[in-house]
């Protein structure tokens, strides 16, 4: 949302990071843009509060996908696109309006709804997301490593180990 800044509030930066995609021949696939925001300039208790947000364990992944090849198990892996763009932020977090995109009256910001790359808070705040969306279809986080979950239904059985943006697991 396009807002004053609030009097004690500042505003953190943001800069554009643009890369060209290539396809395995070298030509160019796409451009990309996305925008960042410096989340170094962060106050912690004024712009957020935790940051920590669990992942999967290597032993824990490998031993899962060691188990899939023995027991000839299927299974799949995905990578959730912008995912870090569907966190929702508890604190107000308050950005410099990016290079292009001067909206509204001069001294405006933006006072961000969803989290956005680069912030302290979100991974942590898309890690509460996805385990919120888990938990509603009816996964169950195991005690052992917070960042897997199992869901069980007659005999079908799935695994979700969960490393930041990405899901894999068997499905037996």
């Amino acid at each position: 949302e396009i807002v004053q800044l609030p009097p004690g509030r500042r505003a953190i930066g943001c800069r554009w990071v643009f890369k060209v995609k290539h396809n395995a021949d070298g030509s160019i696939e796409r451009y990309k843009a996305r925008l960042v925001a410096k989340g170094y300039s962060q106050r912690p208790g004024v712009d957020f509060d935790e940051t920590f947000a669990p992942t999967a364990k290597w032993a824990a992944l490998r031993a899962i996908l060691a188990i899939c090849v023995l027991e000839d198990w299927e299974a799949d892996s995905v990578d959730i696109s912008n995912a870090f763009l569907n966190g929702d932020l508890a604190k107000e977090v308050y950005m410099d309006q990016p290079d292009g995109f001067e909206q509204g009256k001069p001294g405006t910001v933006l006072r961000l709804c969803k989290s956005l790359y680069g912030l302290k808070q979100a991974s942590r705040v898309w890690n509460q997301k996805l385990d919120s969306a888990l938990c509603e279809m009816g996964f169950k986080r195991i005690c052992s490593d917070r960042s897997i979950y199992v869901w069980e239904r007659d005999s079908v059985k799935i695994i979700v180990p969960v490393f930041v943006d990405d899901l894999t697991g068997p499905v037996w």
